[in-house]
């Protein structure tokens, strides 16, 4: 009698103990999943707003370890980059107004005996300073330019940036610009974040460009997160997917709706897709994906070696010069 109760004893108290574990499993793994969701709306938030204060850019890197891992988990700062020059050619400084009256800057540089005129689009934190040699190679090609810079970016107006969800209000409206002067041979030219703003804004808006030439764009804005984790050194997942989720709630769009693959699906126009083969932010597999889904026959994809995430003219001039006038002369 005294043993089976001992046993009994010993059964109960075997189940308070794994209840108890269970217990502090499940608070465990409900505190690692608030905390890592606060982490990437953490993130989320600084990812997707620059700030004007140059002087954060110039602060000291963190020693402390607990600094340092506070850093990495909070996200980078980011900030406008403004511009410092001028183009070299005469041009006419624009600015353009969103409907919530948001300024937008750009530079109207037109060409004598233009061919027709290419409309610039910058990466991501850069500004339209940023992409002047490329504005001069499509110039000596002949080609007027019609250059912007993204709300909350260079010169324009506005903090908050949405990866497209609502920037392409200001590359159609430096669409209308240029058509507006009279000119109906337009081309649209995007780097990385760039190429994915033109993209969509010809599946939002419908737009028909005599061609579009993309640079190292990114496919999706989970890739584009997935990149940064990679370059960071820590697992994409779940970091790219908590991140695309949070700068939608907090922006109030969906991040998993922002695909340069679907958008291209609407694209009819010739293509000239091209990617370096070096680079860490974008991977084959997603400029293969952007290939496929282009709707237009009319599609090429180039591919630079040993080249990063860079703009093409600046690293290999011959080969971009040549296979840019290569698309350009077809199209006429």
């Amino acid at each position: 009698m005294t043993q089976l109760i001992s046993q009994q004893m010993k059964i109960s108290f075997g189940k308070k103990k794994i209840r108890v574990i269970l217990r502090w499993v499940f608070w465990v793994l409900l505190i690692q999943f608030v905390l890592i969701n606060i982490t990437g709306a953490i993130y989320a938030y600084h990812l997707t707003y620059f700030y004007d204060a140059p002087a954060f850019r110039n602060r000291p890197a963190p020693q402390n370890i607990f600094v340092k891992t506070w850093h990495l988990f909070r996200g980078p700062e980011y900030f406008r980059l403004r511009e410092k020059g001028i183009p070299d050619y005469p041009y006419r400084g624009v600015t353009l107004y969103t409907k919530d009256s948001i300024a937008i800057a750009g530079w109207y540089i037109p060409a004598d005996s233009s061919k027709g005129t290419v409309l610039l689009l910058h990466g991501l934190g850069g500004n339209m300073e940023t992409i002047l040699k490329v504005a001069y190679s499509f110039h000596e090609m002949k080609y007027s330019i019609m250059m912007i810079d993204y709300r909350a970016h260079g010169s324009s107006g506005g903090h908050v940036f949405t990866f497209g969800a609502r920037e392409t209000e200001e590359v159609k409206l430096a669409y209308d610009y240029v058509v507006s002067t009279g000119e109906r041979n337009i081309f649209m030219y995007g780097f990385s974040m760039g190429a994915v703003l033109a993209a969509k804004t010809i599946y939002d808006y419908g737009l028909k460009p005599s061609g579009l030439i993309m640079d190292a764009s990114f496919a999706t804005l989970r890739d584009h997160f997935r990149a940064r984790a990679r370059i960071l050194g820590f697992p994409s997942e779940p970091f790219a997917t908590l991140v695309t989720f949070w700068s939608g709630v907090e922006r109030g769009f969906n991040g998993f709706r922002l695909s340069a693959c679907r958008y291209v699906e609407k694209v009819d126009c010739p293509v000239l897709l091209e990617f370096g083969e070096m680079d860490k932010l974008v991977l084959r597999s997603e400029t293969e994906c952007i290939f496929k889904h282009i709707r237009s026959p009319q599609k090429k994809l180039v591919e630079y070696d040993d080249v990063g995430h860079y703009i093409y003219v600046e690293v290999d001039p011959i080969k971009w010069e040549r296979e840019v006038n290569n698309f350009l002369n077809a199209r006429k």
